[in-house]
């Protein structure tokens, strides 16, 4: 049967803290820089905020869950998500009391965003742990961390993970714990999502791969028998507002390829909402028309003027994703 999906879409915003462009020397970001952030993206009226992460990629990356707690203080009103928290370089027993904490530290407004990396194997070697077992680590993972969130003993046995009658109090300020939502494009990771997840969150595809790929998660879910009340949808979408598409795509390329360290330009071309505000607001809803409920835009460019793309996305491009799904 279909995923019973929102009606409404949130607009969200990708990663607080990054390193300037022009950075030389240490990079000592402020707590009053974090604080100035977060309010004006509140004000601005976006739902949510969402960070990645990595232990070890060619830009720095700050801890999620440390800095989402941090986050948390400034607004009382966005939701707080991982885009995506990978978790199998972690046991799931600690992560599942920091994830229970930061359920509490956000007063439940909280999204599990999970994923299994891969593309930098050296996180994998740092954090001890195989990197053709993190498919099967996810899935394990997941599974034990809501044993320990019932705020009743726990038990879970798999081959990974191993633990019985386990005490992990207080538990989660949602019932039954944060939503879990697993990212990936792969079929397993798909297949996973519908058979563990409580939603499906994405990047670098397309709005017909997103389709698909929703419709792969449904015949999981159906597969495996699960009778599910609510699927959250997300996808994380680069994007710029420029003067034009041409403008935009070379600062996107510009600054995906320095993050990635590869040329990102021909993925740029495919997988990002770039141009005026027109055309960033028709990517949006060419996602919402392929089933996405929750957009978390990362605004490209120069991290110095970060804020200039915040305030035109909020006043230009908003509006009109606004009037479109209303």
């Amino acid at each position: 049967m279909p995923l019973p999906l929102d009606t409404d879409l949130k607009i969200g915003l990708q990663t607080i803290h990054r390193q300037p462009d022009d950075q030389t020397g240490q990079w000592l970001p402020q707590i009053d820089e974090l604080v100035r952030f977060v309010e004006a993206v509140d004000q601005a009226g976006f739902d949510s905020l969402w960070v990645g992460d990595h232990l070890s990629m060619p830009l720095p990356f700050f801890d999620p869950l440390l800095l989402l707690a941090q986050a948390a203080v400034v607004s009382r009103r966005m939701t707080f998500g991982t885009g995506v928290y990978l978790l199998p370089l972690r046991h799931p027993g600690p992560v599942a009391k920091q994830a229970a904490t930061l359920d509490h530290l956000t007063e439940g407004r909280f999204i599990f965003g999970l994923g299994i990396g891969g593309e930098f194997p050296k996180e994998y070697e740092v954090a001890g742990v195989p990197i053709n077992e993190r498919g099967a680590r996810l899935g394990e993972g997941m599974q034990a961390m809501r044993a320990l969130w019932s705020g009743e003993p726990g038990t879970f046995k798999g081959k990974h993970y191993q633990f019985e009658d386990v005490l992990m109090t207080p538990p989660p300020r949602q019932a039954g714990g944060p939503p879990l939502w697993i990212g990936g494009r792969s079929p397993a990771a798909l297949r996973r999502a519908g058979r563990l997840a409580d939603g499906y969150l994405s990047y670098v595809v397309t709005p017909q791969m997103y389709a698909e790929a929703l419709a792969t998660i449904t015949e999981a879910a159906d597969a495996a028998g699960r009778q599910v009340n609510h699927f959250g949808t997300g996808h994380l979408l680069f994007a710029r507002v420029d003067d034009s598409y041409e403008k935009a795509l070379d600062v996107a390329t510009e600054s995906l390829s320095k993050r990635y360290a590869m040329d990102f330009r021909r993925a740029a071309q495919r997988y990002a909402g770039l141009g005026n505000p027109q055309q960033v607001a028709d990517a949006i809803m060419a996602f919402h028309a392929a089933g996405v409920r929750h957009i978390s835009v990362d605004l490209v460019g120069p991290y110095e003027r970060r804020m200039e793309q915040v305030e035109r996305f909020a006043a230009e491009v908003m509006p009109l994703v606004r009037k479109a799904v209303t």
